[in-house]
């Protein structure tokens, strides 16, 4: 059997498990409420958590993106740990703070902390408008980066016997489906499958990559031989982007909103800090084997440039699958863990993305059921625009995540600054987030993504604080309204 009909078959039997756990998640609802739709009652366990956390985070830009990344830059992608480490030291400076609150609150959507902390006060609502558009299109790039994604590893499993287009449009389809019809359950149980065969799949390649090159140092040497800049030391200026690439994704990622939901739907707080504690482990043993990916295929593919490096895990793989026997049981095996990866983190951002837009940006209230519905309809109509958009694919999926990054980060003083600083106001964090996103925006208009190695999203970032912390300074003491920071009316109390 050649690679194109195994990976038929094989993309069928998935899509049919997928079938299946989103009807026992369709039964296991216990309401049409948006807790229950965007949360799953509260009610996820510490190792289904763990396993949402995974495949949520590490995704098609993980397995595609950043091998593609490690190809054009070397040995010095190896950073790429690092700043998946940093997400995890950041989720610890918020996660403490925030989880209380937003159990005791019974938040929903994002930016629930926004109305809570800032309700009622001059610049609050402006402020939550911006938080809440800001993250809605990170999260629709994001949408988009998955999509390019899905389409490539789906042509490439069944040797283009799904084509491309089919693939984004097919995908994009089914993930809809069962996002609808079992919201977070079916997304936290279908990523729990998902987690697990990302993990087969890069144990897998792992394996193989050290065993064909006689170990890492047989593969240095290789790619040594063809590129002896992709292991010399890195200079002055990599190493300024290494420490930028760190900030800008270790604190831009802890304001994702389908991760900031993930801690309002744990089932307690000891559940979600087992998960976190699983989740330190994560970068060492997958992103370090993402950029071996990159580095293997140095030796083997030469002047691969832009979009096209983004192709060198799936290039690599149909040259294994060449060799045949159980070669292709293993590339099919490693395919679909890939695609598992896209498709979790595809459906975690839709399921954000409809309380985001239903919620926060259109003012319903979230104990209505409507607001459900309206959420899932808007989530539709963004996925059809990120599928259009997807079937012309021009940018790098590295250079979509910069992007997203750079606008997503300017929310971060809104969490993390206002968490624990008490006497801060809505409208100094309204200046910052307007002085930030333009700095970034500007720049990036402009052509310009780095400043002396320095992503403009975290100049954006350094403007947005200085703006913040002038603005409080000269902010009047007067007293905070009575009503801001109150309770946000609930119909369903919280699950403790």
């Amino acid at each position: 059997m050649n690679l194109g009909v195994l990976g038929v078959l094989a993309l069928l039997l998935y899509l049919v498990a997928l079938a299946v756990v989103t009807e026992i998640a369709r039964r296991a609802r216990a309401d049409r409420s948006p807790a229950d739709h965007f949360l799953a009652g509260r009610t996820i366990g510490p190792f289904v958590l763990f396993l949402t956390f995974y495949a949520t985070a590490y995704s098609g830009n993980s397995l595609l993106g950043y091998p593609g990344e490690a190809y054009r830059r070397g040995f010095a992608w190896i950073m790429s740990t690092g700043f998946m480490l940093a997400i995890i030291v950041a989720f610890h400076v918020l996660v403490p703070k925030l989880r209380p609150i937003a159990i005791r609150e019974s938040f929903v959507s994002p930016g629930d902390w926004v109305r809570h902390r800032f309700g009622g006060e001059p610049g609050g609502r402006v402020l939550l408008v911006a938080v809440a558009l800001l993250m809605t299109i990170a999260s629709a790039n994001f949408l988009l980066a998955q999509m390019v994604a899905m389409g490539t590893v789906t042509a490439q499993v069944t040797n283009e016997l799904v084509p491309y287009w089919l693939g984004v449009v097919g995908l994009a389809g089914v993930i809809l489906a069962y996002e609808t019809v079992g919201g977070m359950r079916a997304v936290a149980w279908t990523d729990s499958v998902q987690g697990g065969l990302m993990v087969l799949a890069l144990g897998a390649v792992c394996a193989r990559i050290v065993w064909e090159e006689n170990g890492l140092g047989g593969l240095t040497d290789a790619v040594a031989a063809v590129r002896p800049s992709a292991v010399a030391v890195p200079s002055g200026s990599e190493c300024v982007n290494w420490m930028s690439s760190i900030v800008l994704l270790g604190l831009a990622s802890v304001v994702y909103p389908q991760m900031i939901q993930r801690l309002y739907a744990a089932r307690s707080g000891r559940a979600l800090a087992q998960s976190m504690a699983m989740m330190t482990f994560m970068p060492l043993v997958t992103t370090t084997v993402v950029a071996l990916i990159g580095l293997a295929a140095i030796p083997r593919f030469q002047n691969l440039e832009n979009v096209a490096a983004d192709s060198v895990m799936p290039l690599l793989l149909n040259g294994w699958a060449a060799e045949g026997g159980w070669m292709i049981v293993l590339v099919v095996v490693v395919f679909m863990g890939a695609l598992a990866a896209i498709m979790s983190t595809a459906d975690s951002i839709l399921l954000s993305l409809g309380s985001l837009i239903s919620e926060d940006l259109l003012g319903r209230p979230g104990n209505d059921p409507a607001t459900t519905v309206l959420g899932k309809r808007a989530a539709a109509i963004v996925m059809g625009i990120a599928v259009a958009i997807a079937l012309l694919p021009r940018l790098t999926l590295w250079r979509l995540i910069e992007l997203k990054m750079s606008l997503l980060i300017q929310c971060v003083p809104v969490f993390l600054l206002a968490i624990h600083w008490p006497a801060l106001r809505a409208r100094p964090l309204v200046a910052g987030i307007v002085a930030g996103t333009l700095t970034a925006v500007m720049s990036e208009l402009s052509g310009v993504a780095r400043l002396g190695g320095v992503h403009v999203g975290v100049i954006g970032l350094a403007v947005n604080v200085v703006v913040v912390c002038a603005a409080a300074a000269f902010e009047s003491p007067a007293t905070k309204p009575a009503h801001a920071g109150a309770a946000i009316d609930r119909s369903t109390p919280a699950a403790q």
